[in-house]
This record gives C-alpha cells, sequence and structure tokens, in this order.
C-alpha cells in the first residue's frame, strides 16, 4: 500500500480509538501518523458518523476508509445466526477494486474478517464459487459483477452494516449510479450503516448523492494549495498533430530505462494501439492498457510494467484512476483529456510517496481547446516550452497494423439457488480479536 509522506500531519494514529486488531496492523506496517484526510475522516467515521470526503488519489483515503469499516465491524456485534457480507466497497474500476482489496487484506490482517474482490473480467464460476466454500465479511469491487451476482443470490444484502463509494464522481462518469442505488434498495436503511463516499470533486450530482443517501453526512474536504501535487513539474508543447510522435519518441529517448517508469495517456483506442505499434518498431518497450484488454492479460502487463520488465504504459483514461503505481517519474499526455478531472487523475500517477515527478502534456491541433478548462479547474497556467526541430525524433515506419479484437467466450451465469451458507457446517477462522463479532443469544 502506498502511503502519501510529503502530506503527513502531526496527528498520529494512537490518538484515536482503533480497535486492537488494527492498531496491530498499522504498527506492523509501520505507520505511525496520519495523512490530512485521515486526520479530519476518523475522528466522525471512528464514532459512527456519514462522511463525504473529497480528496485526490493518493492522500490516504482508502487507509482512512478501511480502518473505519474494520473499527466499525469489530466494534458492534451480530447475532450468532447472522450472515454476512457485513460491508461493501464499490469501486468505478477493476484496477481500483484490486488495490483496495491488497490494502484491506493488510489493514484487516488481524481482524479475522474475510475480504472478496468482486469484479468482471474474471472467471465468473469461480467468483461465484468464493460465496459457497465461506461466506465473505466483505465485498469489494464493481457495481455491475456484484450485481450479477447478488441476482444470483450468492448474498443478500440484508446485513449490510458499512457501506462505501470510492471516486463517486467517475461512477456517474461510467454510468453506475442507477445499479449503485439498486444495490442501495436492498440494504437496511441509511440511519442503521456507516456510510462514506469519496470523490476527487464535489459536484453537484455527488453532493446530491450524499445528501439522499448518506445519514447526515458531514462533508470533508482535503485540497493542496494547487489541484496537481506540488512536486509535479508540468510542461506544454504546442505541436501539429504530425510532430506529436517524433516529439514522444525524443522524450523517451531521454529517459533511463533502468530507472524512469512512463505512461502515456491518449483518448481513443485505435490510436493507442497504432502508438504502441510505431513505438514497439522503434524500439521501446511498451505495454498498453485500454478498456477492452481481458483481464487475464491486463494483470500480466500491469505487473511486467510495476516490476520493471516494460518501463512504457501506454493507456487510455481507464487506468487514468485506480492504479496505484509506485515510483512513475513521467506521465505525457500524448492527447490532452476532455475533462479537466482527468488531467488531474493522470497527472496525479506521479510524485507519490514523497517523491518528485514530470507531466508533459502535447497541445494539438484535435484537443487544445480543452486547455483553458483544465487551467480553469489548476488555477494557473500550464508552463510553456517551444518546441525546436532537433526535439523531434525521427520515427522509422512501422509495418502496416492490423487491429487485434480480443477473443473468448461470453461466461455463463449458471444455476439459480441460495449459496451464502458455508458447505458442511464450515466455520469462519477467527482470530483472537474476532470473537467480539458474535454476541451471546
Amino acid at each position: 500500500m502506498t502511503k502519501t509522506t510529503n502530506s503527513l500531519s502531526s496527528v498520529t494514529f494512537s490518538r484515536f480509538t482503533i480497535h486492537p486488531a488494527i492498531q496491530d496492523a498499522l504498527a506492523q506496517l509501520n505507520w505511525s501518523t496520519c495523512t490530512p484526510i485521515q486526520e479530519k475522516t476518523l475522528p466522525l467515521t471512528l464514532t459512527g458518523h456519514d462522511v463525504a470526503g473529497k480528496a485526490q488519489t493518493g492522500t490516504g483515503k482508502t487507509a482512512a476508509f478501511l480502518i473505519a469499516v474494520y473499527h466499525y465491524l469489530m466494534s458492534h456485534p451480530v447475532k450468532p445466526d447472522d450472515e454476512g457480507p457485513w460491508a461493501m466497497i464499490l469501486a468505478p474500476t477493476r484496477e481500483l477494486a484490486v488495490q483496495i482489496y491488497q490494502d484491506a487484506l493488510q489493514i484487516g490482517c488481524y481482524t479475522g474478517l474475510k475480504p472478496v474482490a468482486i469484479y468482471g473480467g474474471k472467471d465468473y464460476e469461480a467468483q461465484k464459487a468464493e460465496f459457497e466454500v465461506s461466506q465473505p465479511d466483505i465485498i469489494i469491487g464493481t457495481p455491475g459483477r456484484i450485481i450479477d451476482l447478488y441476482k444470483q443470490r450468492c448474498f443478500n444484502l440484508k446485513n449490510i452494516e458499512c457501506l462505501v463509494l470510492d471516486e463517486a464522481d467517475r461512477m456517474f462518469d461510467l454510468g453506475f449510479i442507477s445499479d449503485i442505488r439498486y444495490l442501495m434498495r436492498g440494504m437496511p436503511p441509511a440511519k442503521e450503516r456507516l456510510n462514506l463516499i469519496f470523490s476527487a470533486t464535489f459536484t453537484y450530482r455527488v453532493q446530491e448523492l450524499a445528501y439522499e443517501y448518506l445519514n447526515a453526512p458531514t462533508m470533508v474536504e482535503v485540497e493542496s494549495q494547487t489541484e496537481t501535487a506540488d512536486d509535479v513539474e508540468q510542461v506544454l508543447y504546442h505541436v501539429a498533430n504530425n510532430e506529436k510522435t517524433p516529439l514522444l519518441i525524443g522524450q523517451l529517448q531521454q529517459l533511463d530505462p533502468k530507472t524512469d517508469k512512463a505512461i502515456v495517456f491518449l483518448n481513443m483506442k485505435h490510436v493507442l494501439e497504432r502508438l504502441a505499434h510505431t513505438l514497439t518498431h522503434n524500439g521501446f518497450n511498451v505495454a498498453m492498457l485500454s478498456g477492452d484488454v481481458p483481464q487475464h492479460k491486463r494483470e500480466k502487463l500491469l505487473k511486467a510494467f510495476q516490476n520493471g520488465e516494460k518501463n512504457i504504459l501506454l493507456a487510455t483514461d481507464v487506468a487514468a484512476r485506480g492504479l496505484h503505481i509506485d515510483d512513475i517519474t513521467h506521465v505525457f499526455n500524448y492527447d490532452l483529456p476532455q475533462q479537466p478531472e482527468d488531467y488531474i487523475h493522470r497527472v496525479g500517477r506521479t510524485a507519490r510517496a514523497g517523491k518528485s515527478g514530470k507531466a508533459i502534456s502535447f497541445g494539438c491541433e484535435d484537443y487544445a481547446y480543452h486547455l483553458p478548462e483544465i487551467e480553469e479547474k489548476l488555477g494557473e497556467k500550464i508552463p510553456t516550452q517551444s518546441v525546436s526541430d532537433e526535439m523531434l525524433a525521427d520515427v522509422l515506419p512501422a509495418p502496416a497494423f492490423v487491429s487485434q479484437k480480443p477473443k473468448g467466450k461470453r461466461s455463463t451465469t449458471g444455476t439459480r439457488g441460495r449459496v451464502n451458507k458455508r458447505k458442511n457446517g464450515e466455520k469462519r477462522t477467527r482470530s483472537p480479536y474476532s470473537r467480539s463479532r458474535k454476541q451471546n443469544k
């Protein structure tokens, strides 16, 4: 888990009454000091108050809501015959769901509570089987696949005690809000749950959702003085369309493959594929990530990028949020994004955990008209540099490119039936701390 060290407050976790099982995990992670979002939300969430938090990626918000969820579950006993899940954490992307799940394993390692990650692109029957073996305590995932399993009666929502919506603004962008409302209707009333919403922006729609489905939430905002991290060096080049690839190659040639990692963002999948083809032909070791990459391939290429086998990742905005990859040194906006918020999230991939980074943007003929909105959102002008002929690299012409469509067969949903009980009377393994989740009859 990545913790932002350049924005720590003076408040320590020991100041709060956090369940001992969670305190032990924090000590194991060598965490002692809160980030600002944790400092502001934990006094509220640990006492059972709903929160709508505005915070950028990399501010420690994931740990903030996971600590709150685990503390709430460990501090509120349940009846012996009740079955989970007890908590649901919804994320807009598979990558973010996986990252939250990995963080949950660390923060909840001594609680005896079992989280599960549910998202599309993964084998349906395998995910369904997780509920047949033993009922999870915490469901973390994307709305679509969670609804699929819910409709198959793999679990019910009647005992949900905690609900978290992460990156709520992105949920609206991707059209998930109707799915979220559907899931909420199956849960106990908001006043009987701990409800948390986190978002990078407090749009009118996000605020409306918070007041409609949360129980008198407290609005908490944590921002730096600028919308982007202070340690990001930003630069803008105004270029013609036919200069973008030569300029990019010229910039990439200056990187050290052993120490530098770069993400190149594009707006269109077919442009991404062609650029990846060209860069590969010109000797660069690239991976590409778009929305229709199969999940097993997605995980494989992200692993290759994380461990340094590949040092350049080409991505559409499916990767602008939810990816937590350490040591990104450069972000390239090959295409300026169409939404100012996407610029902030793209640039937020670098300068994490107290390190510096560089964000290089190309203002081309097709997307330069988005620049005024982006700079208005930033509250400042992006520094501009001129492009000299020496900066434009020679590009080796690549062979004709043919787009490859992913192959695969549609997964089936299987048979209907309630499978929310553990097989053969299997008991959930618990730590010494977790016995408090069941109270005497």
